[in-house]
């Protein structure tokens, strides 16, 4: 099992950035294939991209391409997403999560562990 706890949201003006960090607990992070989504209020929770266990693969949504990296640093279990050119529809709570396949993907239900998230609100 593996414990996740985002941080890095707040504020931001329309066209800043913004670095989250997730960390995991346990010896066993590097076993883990790794995502972020979010969750604007009133809608369902979407993908924003995934991260695969050595870091040799990652994706990220159409929506965020060109303004959003997903990284992972295995030897401090954390996994970052550095969001720049932020816009106001990309205010919302987010939350990363493991998956224990190969990829993760951008199915929510292709992964078994989540944090609580963390909120990010873009002003314009």
């Amino acid at each position: 099992q593996v414990q996740l706890v985002e941080s890095g949201g707040g504020l931001v003006q329309a066209g800043g950035s913004l670095r989250l960090s997730c960390a995991a607990s346990g010896r066993t992070f590097s076993r883990y294939a790794m995502g972020w989504f979010r969750q604007a209020p009133g809608k369902g929770r979407e993908f924003v991209g995934f991260i695969t266990r050595n870091g040799g693969m990652r994706y990220v949504a159409d929506s965020v391409k060109g303004r959003f990296t997903i990284s992972r640093d295995n030897g401090n279990n954390t996994v970052y997403l550095q969001m720049n050119s932020l816009k106001p529809e990309d205010t919302a709570d987010y939350y990363c999560a493991a998956s224990t396949t190969e990829v993760g993907g951008t199915a929510l239900s292709n992964y078994d562990y989540w944090g609580l998230g963390t909120q990010v609100t873009v002003s314009s």
